[in-house]
């Protein structure tokens, strides 16, 4: 579900922003009316972005430094990869926490946004969702359904 909304999202911001372009060059004073298509694209923007973290995870794609991760892990004997999983596990849903606290605090203001007119807390709810998708990858990873380390190089490159 998660790849096909990143896809949807992805596909229908392509279009708005190409009819936004269009309209601003060809469609004189059309072109007011659709203003509201930058806001959207925003938001759907951050909705992106947040959805797709958690599948970077997944497959890997997040930075970081794999021989020295790896060194470590050997010379010093410890499950490395359970703890970064276990602590990232922890810091996603302390990030998801922050974010809900944030957007309760949001929905509790009433604020509107100017284009759009939607209530502004979904924008805030954004972070919230990809924190606890990310979480979700860490678990997986850190009871073995997923082995997110699969597509890194290993050891001394």
């Amino acid at each position: 579900m998660e790849r096909s909304a990143v896809v949807t999202i992805f596909l229908a911001m392509v279009a708005l922003y190409a009819v936004n372009v269009l309209v601003r060059q060809f469609g004189g004073t059309l072109a007011s009316d659709l203003a509201w298509i930058e806001e959207a694209v925003r938001l759907m923007n951050l909705f992106l972005v947040f959805f797709a973290v958690g599948l970077a995870l997944e497959r890997g794609r997040h930075v970081g430094i794999h021989s020295w991760r790896d060194r470590i892990a050997r010379a010093t004997g410890l499950p490395l990869r359970g703890l970064i999983d276990a602590i990232g596990l922890v810091f996603c849903l302390y990030l998801a926490w922050l974010g809900l606290t944030m957007t309760q605090f949001v929905y509790s203001m009433g604020q509107r946004s100017p284009t759009l007119n939607l209530p502004v807390f979904w924008i805030y709810l954004a972070p919230c969702i990809g924190f606890l998708l990310m979480a979700l990858r860490y678990l997986l990873s850190l009871v073995g359904v997923i082995d997110r380390y699969a597509n890194q190089p290993a050891g001394d490159t």
